[in-house]
């Protein structure tokens, strides 16, 4: 027993020095450079719904010349040049970007839904819903003022008021005015409606100041994420205006490692800077595979899916307050493609998303598709379907449109009130009404979009069938 032990001491020591050993096969300067590359994937990962969050704001400061506090809106149906991350093109978009920081809580209302549909939700920097509002929100299509109020905000509050504490001083909305049909007339109501919003601060309640919108309608708006430097500055832009919430604490250091600290400018050196653009690419690559693996069919055998897993989904309801649980993975893969979180997700919209063909093949630019619409789709309001950039989910650039909708008003429908949706970089011969545009020489995925979704739909049983390959 003795010799055994002797033994037993003996490999173990041997193993220690091993190990100490292979440990100082590094070099303090290659130790570091594995640190900031190790640290810099998982920042990518974890802070995307900020950053998202951020480089929507900064591309209203830039290049739609607007200012937090303000509402960022298209005076007409989005076309290519919204380079925000699936956009729906067959809305009116109303976005108020709110900064709580110096002016205290502010205002957001919503009016009646007595000419007009709006729907939406308020969320914070992080794109957590506050509240949905609207018809399939908390006021009911009553109408109602919306108080954001700054993180561990202590002051008082007059009645009348539905308050929204938020986590962040940065936050925003995303609210669509639906359309009632597809005419121009429509989308000028529309718009007019979406104008009735108001966003001002609480201190001048009594007197509100008008609200400033501000149209993107013309510019291209570009949002879609930037695998490189540029991220890690947008994060660190996030962090120094925001408080860390007790549950992301753990990245204070992590963050510190590659450069962000709240209240220092992040200014790495070249080297640094090399390490952190290898990273954001190795980051990419990791979240458009993780992506790939969020498509668990809705129906039975499909391809169609809701590109959230459902642990996010609830996430993002409940602020993650569920015990033992935080996707950051899965977080970060759905808002790399996707702006937006609702309260009550399927209330007022739901989306299914496909990315392969009935064969499983991905979508080429060059092939031609179609899509069968079942007649009687079970929504309220209308449905639409989008082609989207595969590369970076926005939509496809310099194409003549971007959609077709049930409210299209030239759409072709087939004897049985079925409808057949074209893609592909040429119409079809005769199908020119129903066509959708892709580019050649890339890859695309598809977005189907029901507003008002009905109890038939959850149901299942009215079933959309894959996107089949022809000709």
């Amino acid at each position: 027993m003795f010799v055994l032990r002797q033994v037993a001491l003996g490999l173990f020591a041997l193993g220690v020095a091993g190990t100490s050993v292979a440990a100082q096969d590094f070099s303090a300067d290659e130790l570091n450079k594995r640190a900031i590359e190790r640290r810099a994937v998982e920042a990518v990962i974890w802070g995307m719904p900020a950053v998202n969050y951020d480089l929507m704001l900064e591309a209203m400061i830039r290049d739609a010349k607007g200012a937090p506090n303000q509402v960022l809106y298209w005076s007409r149906l989005p076309d290519w040049k919204n380079q925000t991350l699936t956009p729906n093109p067959d809305t009116t978009y109303f976005m108020p970007f709110i900064d709580t920081r110096d002016v205290g809580p502010v205002v957001i209302e919503i009016p009646p839904a007595d000419g007009g549909l709006i729907t939406g939700s308020i969320m914070d920097g992080w794109q957590t819903a506050l509240e949905d509002v609207g018809p399939a929100g908390l006021d009911k299509g009553k109408g109602g003022k919306y108080l954001v109020l700054p993180p561990a905000y202590g002051g008082d509050v007059p009645p009348g008021y539905i308050l929204l504490p938020s986590s962040t001083y940065q936050s925003y909305a995303l609210l669509r005015s639906n359309l009632r049909g597809g005419s121009e007339a429509d989308v000028a109501k529309a718009v007019e409606y979406g104008k009735r919003i108001k966003v001002y601060p609480l201190s001048k309640a009594d007197n509100p100041p008008e609200t400033k919108f501000v149209d993107a309608a013309d510019i291209v708006f570009d949002s879609t994420i930037p695998y490189d430097l540029r991220f890690y500055q947008a994060l660190g832009r996030f962090i120094d205006a925001n408080p860390w919430l007790p549950r992301d604490k753990a990245m204070i250091d992590q963050l510190k490692t590659i450069g962000i600290e709240k209240g220092k400018p992040f200014n790495p050196d070249g080297s640094t800077q090399d390490i952190l653009n290898k990273a954001a690419g190795e980051a990419h690559a990791w979240l458009d595979e993780k992506y790939e693996g969020l498509f668990q069919p809705l129906f039975k055998g499909s391809r169609w899916a809701l590109p959230a897993s459902p642990e996010v989904v609830e996430g993002m309801q409940s602020n993650f307050s569920k015990a033992d649980s935080y996707p950051i993975d899965g977080r970060g893969a759905t808002y790399s493609m996707a702006f937006f979180s609702a309260k009550n997700l399927g209330e007022g919209q739901f989306y299914l998303m496909t990315i392969k063909d009935k064969d499983g093949n991905a979508f080429d630019g060059d092939a031609t598709y179609r899509l069968t619409v079942p007649p009687k789709a079970p929504v309220k309001q209308y449905w639409s379907v989008t082609a989207y950039d595969r590369a970076n989910h926005a939509l496809i650039r310099d194409v003549p449109r971007p959609s077709r909708s049930s409210q299209s008003t030239d759409l072709v429908k087939n004897a049985d009130g079925s409808v057949d949706i074209w893609f592909g970089p040429k119409a079809p011969e005769g199908k020119e009404n129903n066509w959708i545009p892709t580019k050649p020489g890339g890859k695309f995925e598809v977005l189907f979009r029901l507003y008002g979704p009905e109890k038939s739909f959850f149901d299942k049983k009215w079933v959309l069938p894959d996107i089949e390959k022809v000709g």
